[in-house]
């Protein structure tokens, strides 16, 4: 017993100082400090009201025009401000102005909305402004929109802004590609005007109905002020300003992100609106209502890749949340799917939600081995869809965390249909061998791995990260695969780095996961769109029958004719094979007694202003 307590430690001890915490003995646990720049620790004040929690995967930066991943976005959200946002309580989702004095106008056909943002919100103070308080206006949200559109800004989501088709600026950007010249923004875009101080108008040249939801994610389109980004040029990744209720304090890279409250921040009280069956949230509410946001002073996230030292981090009081519980420590955190008893006697909550995401396999329609529509590529695609054993990766990988998904539509969005069944979701090892079989995927040299039709060898390369859990996942798949006769070789590397070979196209296989940021199922679809490749087209799909269905659903009002379009949608995803989705998380968030007020937001973000740190009840 005590070999083994020392085998898990010391990878915790030696994770942690990789990372930046200093070590010492404090009574008779431990005590955890975050170092300063110089390396020395850093005092606390003793009412101070600091969250600690931990990321499991690097973030890449913090401008909005130039971030694409989740761990990114968090940070972000927490910092800018879009022009709505999702109520923290409400089940389902509620829209609510945000920077805007109220929902937006429309006309009848959906085209112009127009919104009028509030008077007196400013930014958070730094040296570009030299002093003096900068007031958000409705150009800000202008420069903003047109940074997504600007080929020097390489945007990896200016896909999602594109396909709202403001009018003039679609067209701006490819002039801009085809001149290259610098790209002009005081040139007036007549879909993207101030029409005063405070009134903002957007002109689309199709049916957008749900255009608010795509404007409440400030994680992307929350307000910059254009001095601070031409200040800052190419380090805007590096020095955030925003109107959010925090602004970064210290950065150190992959390691530590420290948020500071924003003292520039205005007056605004904790007002959600659970529904009146809602017993945990109308809690909720009786007990923040009317509190000034945010609660807290300081939020520290730190980057632990491995689960181990996550996970026990926690258990030692260092951090106040485990932000997803790692699936390795299932049984002992929530056996039966309750809160462990050894861990409820400390007061600890726990919250576990079916997470509006999807777990999938992705395959490059570029790639010379299995992409394209030629019938032996399909058939390859899937073959090795049909040899995924996502229900065992479930079970044993994730330890039941997890439902099985049947296409890439995610929980709680529109699309999304718990009845759908689809050949998605079976693993049929015979019918895969069948179809290899079929299209001259044999094995002719005896080695019992398959080769090419014409005889060259058949090697499989999925992209993967290093850590532990995800080398656990990449076993079952690579023993299921090699039931078929497919031999799979993984390529490992840090999680941005993979990416930006995703975004370029450079890659064949990979597994990854996927959120929704709004309750409509139009983003999901964007995996299909041949215009997100780049972007959210992680498969760099190109079929101009899904190209139609997406701008079909896009224009349409909810109901059952858009329903219609999802499941065609479905269908030919299946058919063609460019994602294997797996699955669809459960996922659990433990608190510590001292954090109050935590509720993990189904769509947005930012969360950290809701919740409150009783330091009395800390150890």
């Amino acid at each position: 017993m005590m070999k083994h307590r020392s085998q898990t430690r010391r990878p915790f001890f030696a994770s942690l100082a990789r990372h930046g915490f200093v070590i010492a003995a404090f009574g008779s646990g431990l005590l955890l400090t975050p170092l300063a720049q110089g390396g020395e620790a850093k005092p606390a004040a003793q009412d101070e009201k600091v969250l600690r929690y931990a990321l499991k995967t690097a973030e890449t930066g913090f401008d909005p025009a130039k971030v694409q991943d989740l761990y990114s976005r968090i940070i972000t959200q927490h910092i800018f401000e879009g022009l709505y946002t999702f109520d923290y309580l409400a089940r389902p989702f509620r829209l609510k102005p945000l920077t805007a004095a109220a929902l937006p106008e429309h006309s009848a056909d959906f085209k112009t909305w127009t919104i009028r943002i509030k008077p007196g919100i400013y930014f958070a103070a730094d040296p570009i402004f030299q002093g003096k308080q900068r007031e958000l206006t409705a150009q800000d949200y202008v420069y903003s929109f047109k940074r997504f559109a600007d080929p020097l800004t390489n945007s990896p989501t200016w896909d999602g802004l594109e396909e709202q088709h403001l009018l003039g600026l679609n067209e701006y950007r490819a002039e801009i590609e085809k001149s290259k010249k610098p790209f002009d923004y005081d040139k007036p875009i007549p879909g993207l005007l101030a029409l005063d101080r405070y009134t903002l108008q957007l002109k689309l040249a199709e049916a957008r109905p749900r255009l608010p939801q795509l404007l409440a994610d400030g994680s992307l389109l929350g307000a910059v002020a254009r001095e601070v980004i031409e200040a800052y040029g190419d380090k805007s990744m590096a020095h955030p300003v925003g109107t959010g209720p925090f602004k970064l304090g210290h950065w150190r890279r992959s390691s530590l992100i420290e948020l500071v409250r924003n003292p520039d921040y205005r007056e605004r009280f904790y007002d959600a609106e659970p529904n009146a069956d809602d017993a945990e949230g109308q809690a909720l509410l009786a007990r923040f209502k009317g509190r000034r946001l945010p609660m807290l002073d300081r939020v520290e996230v730190a980057i632990i890749e491995e689960n181990q030292p996550r996970w026990l981090s926690f258990l030692n009081g260092q951090f106040d949340l485990l932000y997803t519980l790692p699936e390795d420590f299932t049984s002992q955190a929530i056996p039966g799917g309750k809160l462990a008893p050894n861990l409820a006697k400390r007061g600890m909550h726990c919250y576990t939600v079916v997470a509006s995401d999807v777990l999938f396999t992705v395959f490059n329609m570029e790639d010379p081995l299995l992409g394209g529509f030629e019938p032996g590529h399909i058939a390859l695609r899937r073959a090795i869809s049909l040899a995924t054993q996502a229900e065992r990766e479930i079970q044993i990988a994730r330890r039941g965390q997890a439902i099985s998904a049947q296409s890439i539509m995610l929980p709680h969005t529109t699309g999304y249909d718990a009845q759908f069944k689809s050949e998605n979701g079976d693993f049929d090892p015979q019918r895969a061998r069948a179809l290899l079989d079929l299209y001259g995927y044999v094995d002719r040299n005896g080695d019992g791995w398959r080769e090419q039709p014409d005889g060259s060898p058949l090697l499989l390369e999925s992209l993967t990260t290093p850590d532990s859990f995800q080398r656990q996942v990449d076993e079952i798949w690579a023993k299921s695969l090699a039931q078929i006769g497919l031999l799979v070789k993984f390529k490992s590397a840090k999680w941005p780095e993979n990416l930006k070979s995703l975004r370029a196209g450079k890659f064949q296989i990979w597994s990854l996961a996927s959120s929704a940021s709004s309750p409509d199922g139009q983003d999901a679809l964007g995996f299909f769109y041949s215009p997100r490749i780049g972007g959210q087209n992680y498969a760099r799909f190109n079929l101009p029958a899904m190209d139609k269905l997406y701008e079909q659903a896009n224009a349409q009002a909810d109901g059952p004719e858009r329903e219609a379009v999802f499941r065609e949608a479905k269908r030919l995803g299946v058919a063609y094979a460019p994602y294997r989705a797996r699955g669809h998380r459960l996922i659990t968030d433990i608190a510590q007694p001292w954090l109050i007020g935590y509720r993990r937001p189904q769509f947005a973000l930012d969360w950290w202003q809701f919740v409150d740190v009783d330091n009395n009840q800390k150890p």
